[in-house]
């Protein structure tokens, strides 16, 4: 069989153990055996997520979490405060727009990230804001959000602080409650290593207060509807059952390991990757002072196709990683490592756009960005 690697920022590989979980006859979720697994799986996210709010599930992608966050707090001609750094700062825009809100946002250049003082000063000039939306992990640009500060900032308001954090559950840390994280949004297909198809939101009593006011208009996605249904360790729409099950095999992988070891094991693998880029002279794409542990984007020299690169990287390695988005696309890749990815992945990575980008034309020693790599998994 063709290698099938995946360094791409989601889907991500899903181990050997999770594959057989899913795998499993499935069963009837209005039934007492699949509200143990529920139960289960939202134990767990608590665990991941450090909280005691609200968990709530859904059958859907990480955007679906966002729009469940969105529909489900605003109310039409509601002032609200988007951070934007990238694509998915973006589409909190869009979904607020989408539900009538009055936006605010502070656009950050990408590779950089928001300032809670920034934040800070819109809430001081205008107590009638609603909310604040940012992003924990932005993954078009390997940047990572100060949510802890921003936490402090928001939580002396009437505000809510609600975080993206599908591209950082389970690989950046996010103390919910410690933070004063009032809303959680994130998915099942990145840190947690399954296939996309499960979405959740965890709400705190702040968000709860809102929420109750929301007169957005909205069904699907009305996390009232999740509440009500929770309190009977149920859904109130068909679950992702087959995912979810897989789901509460991941938590326990998770826990068995323990979150903070993996978060510790990402910093690690990160600081490798980044070591080979700028070994091979690829820059890096993120400000040092907000670089993410869940993916590195690296700047190509001019002559070098991303798409290009990346395309052969997957067709005739077998190796996927991402390439730029929007103003970025041909001129940065990116390498996620999250999920099961452990040190040989990723030098088998760097290994290979070693030689791609030799192919191409790049000059450089080769062997360097696999030797700068393997040097910072050791020190």
């Amino acid at each position: 069989m063709k290698r099938n690697l995946l360094l791409t920022p989601g889907p991500t590989q899903v181990p050997p153990q999770l594959c057989e979980a899913l795998g499993r006859p499935i069963i009837h979720h209005r039934t007492p055996q699949f509200q143990t697994y529920l139960k289960e799986a939202v134990e767990g996210l608590k665990y991941v997520l450090k909280t005691k709010n609200d968990v709530y599930l859904l059958a859907s992608s990480g955007t679906g979490a966002m729009e469940a966050s969105v529909c489900s707090l605003l109310s039409p001609g509601d002032k609200v405060i988007v951070a934007d750094s990238g694509k998915f700062g973006e589409r909190w825009i869009e979904l607020c727009k989408a539900y009538g809100a009055d936006v605010q946002v502070i656009k950050v250049p990408w590779g950089k990230s928001v300032l809670p003082a920034d934040i800070k000063k819109l809430l001081d000039a205008d107590k009638s804001i609603k909310a604040v939306f940012v992003t924990l992990c932005e993954t078009s640009t390997g940047v990572t959000a100060d949510i802890e500060g921003i936490g402090r900032v928001v939580k002396e308001t009437p505000a809510v602080l609600v975080v993206d954090a599908v591209s950082g559950v389970g690989v950046t840390d996010l103390q919910t409650d410690q933070w004063s994280v009032d809303v959680v949004a994130s998915a099942s297909h990145k840190g947690l290593m399954l296939p996309p198809g499960v979405a959740f939101v965890a709400v705190s009593p702040k968000a709860e207060a809102l929420m109750q006011k929301s007169t957005a208009p909205k069904y699907y996605f009305d996390l009232k509807k999740y509440k009500k249904a929770a309190a009977q360790t149920d859904t109130p729409f068909t679950p992702a059952i087959g995912i979810v099950i897989a789901l509460v095999e991941s938590l326990k992988m998770v826990r068995e390991t323990g979150i903070d070891h993996l978060l510790k094991k990402y910093e690690r693998l990160a600081k490798g990757t980044r070591a080979a880029a700028q070994a091979l002279g690829l820059s890096l794409l993120a400000d040092p002072s907000c670089i993410s542990n869940a993916v590195t984007a690296m700047t190509l020299p001019a002559g070098v196709d991303g798409e290009k690169l990346a395309k052969i990287m997957r067709d005739t390695h077998g190796i996927s990683v991402a390439g730029g988005q929007d103003q970025l696309k041909g001129k940065i890749i990116r390498i996620a490592h999250m999920g099961v990815i452990d040190e040989y992945d990723i030098l088998t990575g760097i290994s290979c756009l070693e030689k791609v980008l030799k192919e191409m034309g790049y000059s450089f020693t080769l062997g360097a960005g696999v030797a700068a790599a393997q040097k910072a998994f050791n020190s």
